[in-house]
């Protein structure tokens, strides 16, 4: 019996969704098999938990499974599971919304590939719309396992702009998906090739897959012992091997089953970079699966780290927490992998696990793990290592100051560009430059900029290449927060070449105590001519062949760093520049002999703004340097 049925659009990115996944050409239309089984999976999961508190919600149907049908007849495929269920407000939230901020990310990387890829769809959490690929309409059946009988909801759409929600009479708890299949998705009513599926993708979920015995191909169906079993219940046999593969010794477990199983847990349809499993025994023990992904989700660095997606916490292979925040620090939020202890508490709440030692011991194993794995790669496979590196490289920069413990072995992680690396590619190391460092050299010198090119070309780097001196370039947007935390590496100083004044031997401070007297006429000049624009104006010793430069002092933020902040709407303290000059460039010869104050001043306000171009600081009028550029150019 039923009643309140109701027709809802659908919220706009959906509809989105929706549209694309019908109307665009897969390359992998039988993710959709892997994405429902999994989602069901996780409805199990978390009847599971739930009934630790509540041990009444496992009233009914005693072992969780997940049920595969299918009717050849009717065209239809159903997916049912008696884990969770759903109410009428949890169908319309999970199913007719989309709450995950990776939604919108997902539609743009859909928008820009030439051809739709359906892997990309398990990467947003947007999995149960992976049955409109092979499907025209879908139907879910469900009931939350602390509600009544009554209370069942059917969602029914086809998947163009509106659904249907309608109250009904439901007998058990869980969710059933019906997939009625598009005309031309005939391969999906054989029951070979269903179950070939759910043995290459989901194999390894830790419930029993479901499909029902096939008939006797000897049997004409017309027989006694035939009508008998259809008229009795059905006769149901295990798909999937339902054992928990991180429980089995790695001597028994193939490649080819761990990458079965990340893909499965990681909602991934590539293979996983690399993967480290342990057991660890005696006064606390417990098992770690943890793998590297080949490719960062979408959101990694946009909400992903609001967005915590890693670990599942098993007590006992009891399922207990999904994105386990505690068991890894946010900087190796990449790590997908599964945690199973033997000795947490199994009532104990999410609060109570942020507190808990043996957590704190797990999170360190852990970390120790990953890193040793990361080491690995580096070490042994270069190719894997750049892979990696390409990948999750500025998210394991952010450890540099979130994890103080691990910062050494991070910092050894790291690789830049550099004067003296190949063009462009981040392949030095730290301890590469210390090997190459000239005798007596005691610090490691870097330069941060908002691109390679911009670093490359930096006027600040000219004297370090005529002294051939190697200079790190960083362009990552990260990489000037991280340096407030890498102050020191291996006991050597990190220095930014544009801070403060360059050490210099005798013969080069005397030079420099020359040059700076014979031009103080002229650097009175400039002071005047810039006034309260410039801090400070100095005869630089970084200049060979440029007119001009900035210097900042030893706490100053790097000016195109500094914009970057201002434009997310960061408040930022005004700074006025010190500028450095090369009296024996052209320009400066000019401005010495310029006799029109009107000119001499248009001249140092240029040599300013090019030094804070080069430097990535915004103009503060880009009109009046225009018009400033202009009169001297007129004027030669």
């Amino acid at each position: 019996m039923s009643t309140t049925t109701e027709t809802r659009k659908f919220e706009a990115e959906v509809a989105q969704v929706l549209h694309l996944v019908t109307h665009s050409l897969y390359s992998h239309k039988e993710i959709f098999l892997r994405e429902l089984i999994s989602n069901a999976s996780d409805a199990c999961d978390k009847l599971r938990f739930e009934a630790i508190a509540n041990p009444a919600l496992n009233a009914g149907e005693g072992d969780l499974h997940i049920d595969i049908t299918w009717d050849k007849d009717a065209r239809t495929i159903t997916i049912a599971d008696n884990g969770i269920g759903m109410s009428r407000d949890e169908a319309v939230a999970n199913i007719g919304t989309i709450a995950s901020s990776g939604t919108r990310r997902f539609l743009e990387a859909m928008g820009n590939e030439q051809k739709a890829d359906a892997r990309l769809i398990g990467q947003f959490g947007v999995g149960f719309y992976s049955a409109y690929v092979v499907a025209d309409k879908v139907t879910v059946l469900s009931r939350r396992a602390d509600a009544p009988a009554s209370e069942g909801v059917k969602w029914e759409s086809d998947g163009k702009g509106e659904y249907t929600l309608e109250t009904v009479e439901l007998p058990e708890r869980g969710t059933a998906v019906t997939l009625h299949l598009k005309s031309d998705e005939d391969e999906f009513l054989a029951d070979w090739k269903l179950r070939s599926l759910i043995s290459r993708y989901s194999d390894h979920v830790a419930f029993p897959i479901r499909m029902q015995k096939p008939a006797d191909a000897s049997d004409d169906g017309d027989s006694e012992d035939t009508k008998k079993a259809d008229s009795a219940a059905p006769e149901w046999e295990t798909i999937n091997a339902a054992s928990a593969l991180w429980t089995k010794s790695k001597s028994e477990i193939s490649d080819e089953d761990y990458q079965s199983f990340y893909k499965s847990l990681g909602h991934d349809f590539n293979d996983a970079l690399a993967w480290t499993h342990n057991r660890v025994e005696g006064s606390q023990s417990f098992t770690t699966l943890l793998y590297l992904p080949s490719q960062p989700p979408f959101d990694l660095m946009m909400g992903g780290r609001d967005e915590r997606k890693g670990l599942k916490l098993y007590i006992k292979r009891v399922f207990v927490m999904d994105a386990a925040e505690e068991l890894l620090p946010n900087y190796l939020r990449f790590v997908r992998g599964v945690i199973d202890a033997d000795d947490l508490p199994l009532n104990v709440s999410r609060e109570l696990l942020q507190q808990n030692r043996q957590l704190d011991r797990i999170k360190s194993a852990c970390v120790k793990r990953v890193l040793d794995l990361i080491e690995t790669l580096a070490r042994d496979e270069p190719e894997k290592f750049a892979t990696f590196y390409k990948a999750f490289g500025n998210t394991l920069k952010e450890g540099i100051g979130e994890d103080h413990a691990n910062r050494e072995r991070i910092a050894k992680l790291l690789r830049f560009a550099s004067t003296k690396g190949e063009a462009g590619k981040q392949v030095v190391s730290l301890d590469d430059y210390i090997g190459r460092m000239a005798t007596g050299q005691d610090t490691i010198w870097y330069i941060t900029a908002e691109s390679h090119a911009a670093a490359f070309g930096s006027p600040q780097l000219e004297a370090f290449k005529a002294k051939d001196i190697e200079v790190l370039l960083m362009s990552d947007r990260i990489d000037e927060w991280m340096l407030g935390s890498l102050t020191e590496y291996d006991g050597r100083k990190l220095q930014n070449v544009a801070k403060g004044e360059l050490p210099l031997d005798e013969a080069d401070k005397a030079k420099q105590e020359e040059a700076a007297k014979s031009a103080e006429p002229l650097v009175a000049r400039l002071k005047t001519l810039l006034g309260d624009r410039v801090s400070d104006v100095r005869v630089s010793a970084r200049l060979t062949d440029s007119p001009s430069c900035l210097a900042l002092a030893d706490f100053d933020m790097a000016p195109h760093f500094a914009r970057l902040l201002r434009e997310a709407g960061q408040q930022m303290p005004e700074s006025k520049p010190t500028l450095e000059i090369n009296p024996q460039h052209a320009l400066l010869k000019r401005v010495e002999a310029e006799s029109d104050d009107a000119k001499a001043a248009d001249l140092a306000t240029l040599l300013l703004e090019q030094a804070e171009i080069s430097a990535g600081a915004p103009l503060p009028d880009p009109a009046a340097f225009v018009q400033r550029m202009n009169r001297v150019l007129l004027s030669t």
